[in-house]
């Protein structure tokens, strides 16, 4: 038995995983295009994106703390660009 297109079928580009048709709603993958919308049910796939999604995020964090921490000449992500 399929699944009935849920209600937020239409998401935006920020909603994505890193830019991939991927979305998590409601404790479920879903793949989303201009087609339709399909719950991803198969474990290993979703346990990959599930993955993915962890590494994505403590990328986003690492980069994130390189940023914030003060100026000094060893950080070259805070050097200033001129």
């Amino acid at each position: 038995m399929t699944q009935p297109p849920p209600s937020w079928a239409s998401v935006r580009r920020s909603e994505r995983l890193a830019g991939t048709p991927a979305v998590r709603r409601g404790g479920h993958w879903w793949l989303v295009s201009p087609a339709g919308t399909m719950l991803a049910s198969d474990h290993a796939f979703t346990a990959e994106l599930d993955q993915f999604a962890a590494d994505f995020a403590d990328a986003n964090r690492a980069v994130a703390e390189l940023y914030a921490e003060p100026t000094a000449a060893g950080n070259p992500a805070r050097e200033d660009r001129r």
